[in-house]
């Protein structure tokens, strides 16, 4: 810690103090630390891993737009790190829906949509000058924008299915290449690249985001998808009763139509809805199949948690309504049949504990 936190102090040019380890991750340390003048800060340092320097750059680049998340107070580009103002310890979106109170976590769950929405909104018009921040922090490296991401997992689910001796639907490569060029060009927006219930923090002012490691402009409907999944990278996925996941979806197009009217047509919204599910459902697949040979949790800690197996069952049955698209429909009747099929000791995925109290099962 001494190294990092004498950084952030010339970087800030104030003693700082106490410093408590927040967890980060293999590629960043996370410490909250005190101040000369008696304020709290965190300091966020990344190691020199080619990844850990993309989400430096993320990060530095995201915060920097001031859209969200917490203040920025400074950047070092030669450690790397940066230095923000303390949210401090406010509820998490995890905290209330794996909690046991249900208007709480409606409430969240409104104020996370919302909040999103909202940035979304107000993000539109600033993608050249997070592309100006990315050139600066990012040292030649490719912006998270261009990396060819759903190219790779299209490419990596083809090659599951070969394996598992799954014969791919006709037609399932195409499908999935039209897909991908829709939703690499509608609507864009900007996001910080992993809304997962644990990085909204739900403040007396309001909802904050924090972790920008994947900040970007994307399209509208790949976070919109996180409302109807729900949150479709993230380790908290239990199903959101039939009400509130409606009125979840509804407040984040509210907000996002303010910026792009053609929005408010049922058909492009379902559309792009669909399109977005598919391209996450397959990113998934191919990052959680592997893993579930053996089951186990979706988090390391954390508790309830739903199985990897649960997990992944619930979004093929999902992604297999999409009938416009019959060989990605197939391929997902494919895997509930071939793979879940053998998965019968794995109970239905069930509603947040929060919500558990009306509905089960």
């Amino acid at each position: 810690m001494d190294p990092i936190m004498r950084a952030a102090a010339d970087l800030l040019a104030t003693e700082l103090s106490a410093p408590v380890d927040l967890g980060g991750s293999r590629r960043s340390t996370v410490l909250r630390c005190r101040t000369a003048e008696g304020d709290s800060v965190i300091v966020k340092s990344f190691s020199g891993e080619p990844e850990a320097l993309r989400c430096f750059a993320s990060e530095a680049a995201g915060l920097s737009l001031g859209l969200a998340g917490p203040r920025l107070l400074g950047v070092d580009s030669t450690v790397p790190l940066v230095v923000m103002a303390d949210l401090g310890d406010a509820p998490s979106l995890a905290d209330v829906l794996l909690g046991r109170d249900p208007r709480a976590a409606a409430e969240g769950l409104l104020t996370w949509a919302r909040g999103l929405g909202r940035l979304a909104a107000g993000s539109v018009r600033r993608r050249a000058d997070l592309a100006r921040l990315w050139a600066r922090y990012g040292g030649g490296m490719r912006a998270p924008e261009d990396e060819p991401w759903m190219q790779e997992s299209a490419a990596a689910l083809l090659a599951q299915l070969a394996e598992a001796g799954i014969a791919a639907p006709s037609g399932l490569a195409g499908e999935l290449e039209e897909i991908r060029t829709v939703v690499g060009k509608e609507y864009p927006a900007f996001t910080p690249g992993d809304t997962c219930a644990d990085n909204n923090l739900l403040t007396p002012e309001g909802l904050r985001l924090i972790d920008f490691e994947a900040a970007c402009f994307q399209s509208v409907f790949l976070t919109a998808a996180y409302c109807r999944m729900p949150f479709a990278t993230c380790w908290c996925v239990f199903r959101i009763p039939a009400g509130p996941a409606e009125e979840v979806e509804d407040a984040f197009r509210a907000e996002v139509v303010t910026a792009y009217p053609a929005l408010a047509g049922d058909a492009v919204w379902q559309a792009g809805m669909r399109r977005a599910i598919a391209v996450w459902t397959v990113f998934m697949t191919v990052h959680l199949l592997p893993r579930t040979a053996q089951d186990g949790p979706m988090h390391r800690t954390r508790r309830p948690v739903p199985t990897r197996r649960q997990v992944l069952r619930y979004r093929w049955e999902t992604a297999a309504a999409i009938e416009e698209y019959p060989a990605f429909a197939e391929t997902m009747r494919l895997l509930l049949r071939e793979i879940a099929g053998r998965w019968r000791d794995t109970p239905p995925l069930p509603v947040y504990p929060a919500f558990a109290g009306g509905e089960t099962g």
